[in-house]
């Protein structure tokens, strides 16, 4: 199994608030700093994301790559790699779970990254950290500062 990279943060919202912000593709390039681009190219019934296009501008790494997700239940979504430019995998996810009395979720995301070019391990493990809580604090600035995110 490969390595992976995960952490987690509490944001003040329900779960189905923060799965909302999550879910909401075209709005990526608003909070998450690093995509620059984000193009539905797939839905399922329900009219969730299957696949997804994705811009990245991450300083060192510039791609242009398509995930595909995976929606399980109203609390977890994941993704694998389709193609990519630099990447030879991207596999993650977001799993919600509620706090208290529901009113909070505690977000945990899990992160695989590697690449085309040769890179150390312990390289990517850092990269993934930073992709990771990047995403996390975005993720909680946007759910707590826009009503009905």
């Amino acid at each position: 199994m490969a390595e992976h990279t995960s952490s987690s943060i509490t944001i003040e919202a329900a779960p189905a608030d923060v799965m909302g912000v999550i879910a909401d593709f075209a709005r990526y390039p608003e909070w998450t700093g690093e995509v620059k681009e984000a193009e539905v190219l797939q839905r399922d019934a329900q009219g969730r994301a299957e696949q997804v296009r994705l811009v990245l501008d991450a300083g060192a790494i510039k791609d242009d790559h398509t995930l595909a997700y995976t929606w399980t239940g109203d609390d977890e979504v994941s993704w694998t790699l389709v193609k990519s430019q630099m990447l030879r995998s991207l596999d993650g996810s977001y799993l919600l779970a509620p706090v208290g009395a529901g009113d909070r979720t505690e977000v945990t995301y899990r992160l695989t990254v590697d690449v085309k070019i040769p890179m150390l391990g312990m390289i990517k493990r850092k990269a993934e950290k930073v992709i990771i809580d990047r995403a996390l604090a975005g993720l909680k600035k946007r759910v707590e500062s826009v009503p009905g995110a």
